[in-house]
C-alpha cells in the first residue's frame, strides 16, 4: 500500500514539473506552443510561420515586432506562462511567486498596518458592581 501511495506522489510531482516547463519559442513545435496559456492554434501558427520566414527570434523586442497581435502586455503574460526566447524570460516582468508566498502576501495585505494591541473585551467583572437597592415598601 505504501509503495502505491509513494508511486502516486512521485507521479504527481513529475507531472507538475512538466506542466510548468519553459518553452523556447525558437525550438518549440505547434503542440508545445499551444500548451502555453494565452497561445491558441492561430497564434502558434503565426509564430511558426514568422519563425520560418524570418529565422529565429533574437529577443523579446524582435518577437513583438514580427508576430502580429503580440505586444508588450501580451508578451509579458506569455513570459509569465512559461514562454522563453533563447532560454530567457522577458526582462522587467515580475517572477512568478510560489502559491504559498502569494497566500502569505495576501494575508499581510489584508491585515491593518498598525494593529491594536490584544486587549480583551470588558466583562461584567471589570465594571464596579452597583449595590442593589432594595425596593421600598
Amino acid at each position: 500500500m505504501f509503495k502505491k501511495l509513494l508511486l502516486g506522489v512521485v507521479g504527481l510531482i513529475v507531472t507538475m514539473g512538466f506542466a510548468f516547463a519553459q518553452v523556447d519559442v525558437n525550438k518549440a513545435d505547434q503542440a508545445a506552443l499551444d500548451g502555453i496559456k494565452g497561445i491558441g492554434p492561430a497564434t502558434s501558427k503565426t509564430i511558426l510561420d514568422e519563425r520560418k520566414k524570418g529565422g529565429d527570434f533574437k529577443d523579446w523586442v524582435d518577437f513583438e515586432k514580427r508576430v502580429k497581435g503580440i505586444g508588450d502586455k501580451n508578451s509579458a503574460k506569455l513570459s509569465d506562462a512559461g514562454l522563453t526566447i533563447n532560454g530567457k524570460n522577458k526582462p522587467n516582468t515580475p517572477a512568478k511567486m510560489p502559491a504559498a508566498a502569494k497566500a502569505d502576501k495576501k494575508m499581510k495585505a489584508s491585515t491593518p498596518e498598525k494593529a491594536m494591541p490584544n486587549t480583551p473585551a470588558p466583562t461584567s467583572m471589570d465594571k464596579k458592581a452597583k449595590p442593589e437597592v432594595a425596593p421600598s415598601k
